[in-house]
């Protein structure tokens, strides 16, 4: 009998005007990026954190700690695949991703095929079995100011 199991991911970023913007390992056409350790690319931390924590392997800090250089200024696409080598050792593999991004701008639809595609890549998931969805916070708080970046994932991972 197969093993099921959910993740839960959430990852947010400082945003600074004339700073690269990478979301779902693609660089977005933006004034102003994430700001972080690595490339701060919000969505795949918050699908890393889902992965890791569905297979009870803490988060995305405990392996990729921000106090360490080996990380500093990384593609997040790097972190993605070592998270999911970490959950195939334990025998795991990824049924399927959801994510949501919010933020105001820039808009995010033109960009999913690409980030679904890199986000295969690295995963070896199939791009059928990867949804990526984004919503704006209606101008309220930080990310209505444009000041941060927010995203959300859930994952099934199932074991045999």
């Amino acid at each position: 009998m197969a093993k099921t199991r959910v993740g839960f991911g959430f990852d947010v970023h400082q945003m600074k005007d004339q700073h690269p913007f990478w979301v779902g390992g693609v660089q977005l056409d933006h004034h102003a990026g994430a700001f972080g350790h690595s490339d701060a690319d919000v969505l795949l931390h918050a699908i890393c954190d889902a992965l890791l924590g569905a297979a009870n392997l803490e988060d995305i800090g405990y392996h990729f700690p921000n106090t360490d250089d080996q990380w500093k200024g990384i593609s997040s696409l790097v972190l993605l695949e070592k998270s999911v080598d970490l959950i195939a050792d334990k025998g795991w593999r990824i049924e399927n991703i959801d994510a949501m991004l919010c933020l105001e701008a820039p808009k995010i639809k033109p960009y999913i095929p690409q980030m679904k595609e890199a986000i295969s890549q690295y995963s070896g998931l199939p791009v059928e079995d990867i949804s990526i969805k984004a919503t704006t916070n209606e101008k309220l708080g930080f990310i209505g100011r444009e000041e941060g970046v927010v995203a959300y994932a859930v994952c099934l991972i199932q074991k045999d």
